[in-house]
């Protein structure tokens, strides 16, 4: 399907072979320092934070191209628009307050402030909700397109990559990785709407060939549809990834001025994919299966090299990500779950030693799950719509305590989050035909918002 030269062939070679050096590289001098393994010391500069930060944000690459192909410039409204919004919220309201906590994972802030309980069902979901499984996936598929890779090899290719690129150094090996990856990503995309302008030329090209709803910021739909995608980008107040960078900065301004400044890099970036989609549909019409677009639109346009590139540039915008998850939902096993597990307490070995086998632990049951899934963007939805909702309110509420609930209606929040969610999913799925419209995940955080608001009218009663 991609004809590639060997130069192209070599850039990916080397892409990746970098990458498994720059991973190797770091070393641990600690091997019993959490805050070194998981959060590299806390050393963490504005420049380094601005890098990982914009690089790990944009794993669902195909997912956008997807999206951009079908529908148009209302691909930036909902994918991109509403996360800037919450971005600025989180940066003003808790990263600050995050760094201060000076702790190293959400879960232990919601056990600090719920209990013990709502610790471990919160690192749970943590655990699911940052999943590497869908970015494998992609990754996964993106081998199958270039070398017609049978899908199980892409799926262990893509994994036992992504844990070399942690395991030795941890939390400075996803750092250093990212970085890298941050130049190949926008120097990929930089170089496709480049070679596009010259090509076609700009605006009047793509007037000329789209459909008119593809230029329509709302692409058409309705303002209800808008706004459910705003909701759904609420979930960033609970994005272990925004966590984890702001509590490893040396101090609290880095946290703050890094994720304002992530937006604009957000900004420029969703530019230059959201173009990418436009001028891939503007060509292509409605002749390609649109989740390829990116992909077959480089392969007719891009010459021997520069396309080479490219495809290090979608790798480099996916592994970003997929090693970033893969280690927090290993600090998250080991750091929140194992300590509670009788079988591992008398497991005596170094805590870096044991994150590293559950790192390798991680990358199993995602590949398993990878297995028997055939959709990136069903992944997400169930991960997100059954895991997102009984967090949201309970980790803002742990940096405002006047927002905070009581234990019990906390540990009832993330149960009924997710029951409520599960059951709407499943009864969507049953074909319920009153339902087929209805967003498991709003229902989940209209019951857990009910929750809470339930928990003040009952704290203010007790306190008047």
């Amino acid at each position: 399907m991609i004809s590639f030269s060997s130069y192209d062939i070599l850039i990916l070679l080397a892409f990746f072979l970098i990458l498994i050096v720059i991973g190797l590289l770091p070393s641990i001098k600690d091997k019993n320092s959490k805050g070194e393994f998981l959060l590299a010391g806390r050393k963490m500069g504005l420049t380094l934070f601005v890098m990982t930060n914009v690089s790990t944000w944009y794993g669902g690459i195909l997912g956008i191209g997807e999206f951009t192909y079908n529908y148009g410039l209302i691909s930036w409204t909902t994918q991109g628009l509403p996360y800037y919004f919450f971005a600025i919220l989180f940066a003003f309201f808790l990263a600050k307050k995050v760094r201060k906590s000076n702790l190293h994972t959400i879960p232990e802030k919601i056990k600090q402030i719920y209990g013990v309980k709502a610790g471990i069902i919160s690192a749970v979901f943590i655990f699911f909700l940052a999943s590497p499984a869908p970015y494998l996936l992609m990754s996964a598929n993106i081998f199958e397109i270039i070398f017609g890779l049978n899908k199980y090899y892409a799926v262990l290719i893509s994994a036992v990559v992504a844990v070399l690129f942690v395991i030795k150094g941890g939390y400075k090996s996803d750092l250093y990785t990212d970085v890298f990856q941050f130049f190949v990503m926008f120097v990929g995309f930089i170089a496709i709407v480049y070679f596009s302008y010259q090509k076609f030329s700009g605006v009047e090209y793509l007037v000329q060939k789209l459909p008119p709803n593809h230029l329509n910021p709302t692409g058409g739909f309705s303002i209800y549809y808008l706004i459910t995608w705003f909701i759904i980008a609420f979930w960033t107040f609970a994005d272990p990834g925004f966590h984890q960078r702001c509590y490893s900065v040396k101090n609290e301004k880095i946290a703050f001025k890094g994720i304002l400044i992530s937006v604009v890099f957000w900004i420029i970036f969703d530019f230059l994919t959201t173009s990418t989609g436009l001028y891939s549909k503007a060509y292509f019409g409605d002749s390609i299966e649109a989740v390829l677009s990116f992909p077959l639109y480089a392969n007719a346009i891009l010459s021997s090299g520069w396309k080479g590139l490219f495809f290090a540039g979608l790798f480099a915008t996916i592994f970003s990500t997929l090693n970033s998850f893969l280690f927090i939902s290993s600090s998250t096993l080991i750091n929140d779950i194992a300590p509670h597990l009788k079988q591992l307490k008398a497991y005596k070995k170094s805590f870096v030693t044991k994150t590293r086998y559950t790192i390798i632990l991680t990358a199993i049951l995602s590949v398993v799950i990878v297995l028997f899934s055939e959709s990136v963007v069903q992944l997400w939805y169930i991960l997100g719509s059954l895991f997102i909702p009984g967090l949201i309110f309970l980790i803002i509420a742990a940096y405002y305590p006047k927002l905070k609930i009581s234990t019990r209606l906390s540990e009832l929040q993330l149960i009924i989050g997710f029951g409520v969610s599960l059951l709407v999913f499943t009864l969507k799925t049953l074909g319920v035909k009153f339902l087929s419209e209805v967003e498991p995940l709003l229902i989940g955080l209209v019951a857990v918002a009910l929750i809470q608001i339930f928990g003040h009218y009952k704290k203010t009663k007790e306190l008047a």
